[in-house]
C-alpha cells in the first residue's frame, strides 16, 4: 500500500486550494481502503469546535457540520490525540448522533487525528455500514496517511489557508532582532540565487574571465561603499561585516579557485555556484551556531557576484512610507540598499538569529523576523505588524491590533532612548553590586575591534575562525597578527582567548574528519592534545602576541576530565617557557597568563573540586551545557523546543556550579546566550554569578536592567525557581519579576 499512499499524497499536495486537496484526499482514501465512508474533520482552536471540511459518504450539503471539541467519537479522538477503532459506533458512549448527513446508515468506524508539533490540526475518519473492526493494517494505513498530512495541513496554516472563523493571517518565525514595526510590506525578488544557476560552459574563456573579475571589483567597490554608508552609525566590529566580505573577495585561494573552473571552460555564473557552495558548505556541516550561520555569509558573497555578473548597477528604490521589507534570506546589502529612514523591519523566509545580516539588523535596531513560511503574494502590499520580540508576523490586523501596537511602538522607541543614554555607565545593582559585563567577540577573521566603552573586557575570543577560512593551518606569525590586535584593543582589560574548539563539529577543509556522532566525538581538547603541534604553535602565537602587555587569559574548551586539563597545561608550560626566553632576549617581558577551563560537559560537574590548584578561573559554556545535560542537539529542528536553558536541571547545574566556585575560591564566568539574556541575567546575578559575557547588542540592556533592580530581590527570585518543577513555572515567575519592577518593555512590546 506505499506506492497507494504515496499517490494519494501526491495528489493532495498538487491540488490548487485546500479544500480541492482535501476532496481529493477523501475520495482517494474511500477507494484505497474500500470504505463506504471517509471524512476530514478540521480544528478550529478559536471556537473549540472540528468542523467537517470534506467528505466521500455523508451529506454535508445543506449546512455546516461542526462538533465541540468535547463531543462525539470525533470530539474523543481530538481529545485522547490517539486512535479510536469502533466495530459499531452507535453503541459507544460518546456517539453523537448528528440529523441531517446519513451517518446512521454506517456502523464501524475509525478515526484518528492529524498532529503536528503536539497540536491536533484535524481527524481523518473512515466508516463502513457493516459491523466490524478495521484490521491492523487498515489501522496503520490512515494513521501513516495522518502523519504524512500533518506537515501539509501545517504549511497551509501557516500561509493562512485555514478555516478558522474570522480568521486573519498571523505567521510566525524566528525573533533575530527584538522592536516592533507597523508598515505595508514589500517583496524584494531582485537578488539572484545561487541554486537557479544551472551548469553552463562558455566558449571564450578570456572574456569570461573578465566578467568574472568586473564582477569582483563592482561587489569590492559596493561592500566599500556600504560601509562608509554606516560608518559613522555603527560600532566597527559590526562594520567588520563589510570587511569580512573584501577579506574573502580579495582573498587568492577563492580568486583561484574561479579561475580554475572557468580555465576549466565553465561559465561565470556556474564557477561561482560551485566554488561557493564549496565553501559554504565547510561552515553549514559544523555544529556549532555562529560558525554554522557563516556559511550564509558566504552564500550572501556569492549572491551579490551573480548580481553584477548579470550586468546591472545596483539600483536603490525609493518608497514614499517605511516599508517592512520581505525576502527570501536576508543579507547585509539588502539592508545597505534601502534608503535610511524607509526600513521599517525585515522578515525572511530563511535564515536564522545568527547571521551577519540578522546582526547587523539588530545593530541597526531594526526588528526582524527569520525563517517564515510565508507565500509573498499574500503579504506583499498588505499593511502588517512585525513583532520582533515574539516573531510575530501579522497581516491585515484589525484596527484596534493596530492602535495596540502603534501604541507599544511608541513606548519601545522611548525605553531605547533611555537605555542609550546609560550604556557607558557600570552595571552595579540598586543596592551597590557590581556585576563585571564582558563581550563575547571573534566576528571575522581579520576585523578591527572597537574599544567597546562602558565594557569590563573579552570575556570569549573564538580563535577559529581564521582556521575556518584557509586551506591550511595559519602560521604561528599569522596568528599572531591575530591575537595582537585584539590584545592592544583592550590593554587595560582582560582578553580571555578560547583555544581552538575545532573538530567532528567544525572539520577543517582542510582535514577531513567523519564520525557517526561528531557532536560527541573528536573536538575541542580532544583534537588539539591528539596534534600537540599544531596546540604548540597556537599557545606559541597567543603568548608571543601578550609580550609587554598583562591581559591576555587562556581558556580550554570541553574538557571532559582533569588528565586532559593537566595534559593541556604541560604543552602551555612547554609554549611559555620557550616564549619567556624569547621575550627576554629581546629585552622584553612575558606576563604568566591565567588559565582557565570551559565547564560545558557535564561530567565535570563533580569534578570542580579537583580543579583547585589547577586553574585560576572557569567559565561555564552554558549552550553547550545546555544540550548535553538534556541530550538534545539544539540545532535540530525536530528536538529544538526541548533545548530549553531554564529547565530546572540546568539551573540546579548552575547553580551548583557558581556555589562550588565560590566555595573553592574560582573566579567563575558565564559566556553563553543565557548571560545576554535579560531573564537568564536576573537568575544567574540571583544565584551568585558577579561576571557575564554576551554578545556585544546585549551589553546596554542587561547592565541597565540590572542597576534598576535589587542584587537581595534576585538572589530571592533565584532561589524561588529553584524550588520548581517546571521550565513554564520559571518563565512565569520571572516574568512576573520582570513586570513588578516595570522592567516588562525588555521581554516584550510596549514598556508599560
Amino acid at each position: 500500500m506505499l506506492t497507494q499512499l504515496r499517490e494519494i499524497v501526491d495528489k493532495v499536495v498538487s491540488a490548487h486550494t485546500l479544500i480541492d486537496a482535501l476532496d481529493q484526499l477523501v475520495s482517494n482514501t474511500t477507494l484505497v481502503m474500500k470504505t463506504d465512508c471517509c471524512s476530514v474533520y478540521i480544528a478550529d482552536h478559536q471556537r473549540q469546535v472540528y468542523t467537517l471540511m470534506a467528505t466521500q459518504g455523508l451529506n454535508k450539503s445543506r449546512r455546516r457540520i461542526s462538533l465541540r471539541f468535547d463531543q462525539g467519537l470525533v470530539g474523543l479522538v481530538g481529545q485522547r490525540a490517539e486512535p479510536l477503532n469502533v466495530a459499531d459506533a452507535r453503541l459507544h458512549p460518546s456517539f453523537k448522533h448528528l440529523p441531517g448527513i446519513g451517518e446512521e446508515s454506517f456502523r464501524s468506524f475509525f478515526g484518528t487525528p492529524i498532529i503536528h508539533q503536539r497540536q491536533v490540526l484535524g481527524v481523518i475518519v473512515v466508516q463502513q455500514r457493516e459491523q466490524r473492526e478495521f484490521t491492523e493494517s487498515e489501522e496503520s494505513f490512515l494513521v501513516t496517511l495522518a502523519a504524512q498530512l500533518a506537515g501539509i495541513l501545517a504549511h497551509a496554516k501557516a500561509q493562512g489557508m485555514w478555516f478558522e472563523k474570522g480568521n486573519r493571517l498571523h505567521l510566525t518565525g524566528s525573533a533575530a532582532s527584538s522592536g516592533v514595526a507597523v508598515a505595508k510590506a514589500w517583496w524584494d525578488d531582485t537578488q539572484p540565487l545561487l541554486e537557479h544557476v544551472a551548469p553552463a560552459s562558455c566558449l571564450d574563456i578570456h572574456a569570461e574571465q573578465e566578467r568574472l573579475t568586473i564582477a569582483i571589483d563592482s561587489a569590492g567597490k559596493e561592500f566599500r561603499r556600504l560601509r562608509k554608508r554606516f560608518d559613522s552609525d555603527l560600532q566597527k566590529e559590526t562594520l567588520a561585516i563589510f570587511d569580512l566580505f573584501s577579506h574573502l573577495l580579495n582573498d587568492p585561494l577563492l580568486r583561484q579557485d574561479l579561475k580554475l573552473r572557468i580555465d576549466g571552460g565553465d561559465q561565470a555564473e556556474w564557477a561561482v555556484r560551485q566554488v561557493v557552495e564549496a565553501y559554504s558548505n565547510r561552515f553549514a556541516n559544523m555544529k556549532d551556531q555562529y560558525l554554522k550561520e557563516r556559511a550564509r555569509d558566504i552564500r550572501e558573497l556569492g549572491q551579490r557576484l551573480l548580481y553584477f555578473l548579470c550586468d546591472d548597477a545596483p539600483n536603490e528604490l525609493q518608497w514614499d512610507e517605511p516599508i517592512v521589507l520581505l525576502t527570501r534570506e536576508l543579507t547585509a546589502a539588502m539592508l545597505a540598499t534601502v534608503p535610511v529612514g524607509k526600513l521599517a523591519a525585515v522578515v525572511a523566509q530563511d535564515g536564522a538569529a545568527n547571521s551577519h545580516a540578522a546582526i547587523l539588523s539588530r545593530a541597526l535596531g531594526i526588528p526582524a523576523i527569520m525563517g517564515v513560511d510565508f507565500t509573498p503574494h499574500t503579504v506583499h502590499n498588505n499593511v502588517v505588524v512585525v513583532d520582533g520580540y515574539r516573531g510575530d508576523l501579522l497581516v491585515n490586523p484589525n484596527r484596534h491590533v493596530l492602535a495596540e501596537y502603534r501604541r507599544l511602538l511608541r513606548e519601545d522607541d522611548e525605553l531605547e532612548k533611555i537605555v542609550e543614554c546609560d550604556q557607558q555607565q557600570h552595571a552595579v545593582t540598586k543596592d551597590q553590586q557590581r556585576i563585571m559585563v564582558h563581550i563575547n567577540a571573534g566576528l571575522s577573521a581579520d576585523s578591527h575591534f572597537a574599544v567597546n566603552k562602558g565594557i569590563d573586557g573579552v570575556g570569549l575570543y573564538r580563535t577559529e575562525v581564521p582556521f575556518l577560512l584557509q586551506r591550511s593551518f595559519p602560521s604561528e606569525e599569522e596568528q599572531i597578527n591575530q591575537y595582537r590586535t585584539i590584545l592592544q584593543t583592550y590593554p587595560q582589560q582582560p582578553v580571555v582567548m578560547r583555544t581552538l574548539d575545532i573538530g567532528g563539529d567544525k572539520p577543517l577543509p582542510y582535514l577531513s574528519i567523519e564520525e557517526d556522532n561528531p557532536f560527541l566525538g573528536w573536538r575541542g581538547i580532544r583534537f588539539t592534545l591528539d596534534h600537540p603541534e599544531i596546540f604548540m604553535i597556537q599557545v606559541r602565537a597567543m603568548l608571543r602576541a601578550s609580550i609587554g602587555l598583562k591581559n591576555m587569559d587562556i581558556l580550554l574548551p570541553m574538557i571532559s576530565g582533569i588528565n586532559e586539563l593537566d595534559d593541556a597545561k604541560a604543552i602551555i608550560e612547554r609554549a611559555y617557557t620557550d616564549v619567556a626566553q624569547i621575550a627576554l632576549v629581546a629585552g622584553q617581558q612575558l606576563h604568566k597568563p591565567r588559565i582557565g577551563i570551559m565547564i560545558e560537559v557535564p561530567s565535570m560537574l563533580y569534578q570542580l573540586h579537583a580543579l583547585v590548584g589547577r586553574v585560576d578561573f572557569i567559565s561555564v559554556g552554558s549552550n553547550d551545557l545546555t544540550q548535553y545535560l538534556l541530550a538534545v542537539d539544539r540545532n535540530n529542528a525536530r528536538v529544538a523546543s526541548v533545548y530549553d536553558a531554564l529547565h530546572p536541571a540546568v539551573l540546579h547545574a548552575l547553580k551548583h556550579i557558581v556555589d562550588s566556585a565560590e566555595k573553592y575560591q574560582l573566579p567563575v564566568c558565564v559566556c553563553g546566550e543565557l548571560a545576554g539574556d535579560p531573564v537568564g541575567a536576573l537568575l544567574l546575578v540571583g544565584m551568585g554569578y558577579r561576571s557575564l559575557s554576551m554578545n556585544a547588542r546585549n551589553v546596554a540592556k542587561i547592565k541597565y536592567i540590572l542597576r534598576h533592580i535589587n542584587g537581595s530581590d534576585m538572589k530571592l527570585l533565584a532561589n524561588k525557581v529553584l524550588q520548581v518543577d517546571v521550565a513554564d513555572d520559571v518563565r512565569q515567575l520571572t516574568t512576573a519579576f520582570i513586570e513588578q519592577h516595570q522592567l516588562g518593555g525588555f521581554i516584550r512590546a510596549g514598556n508599560k
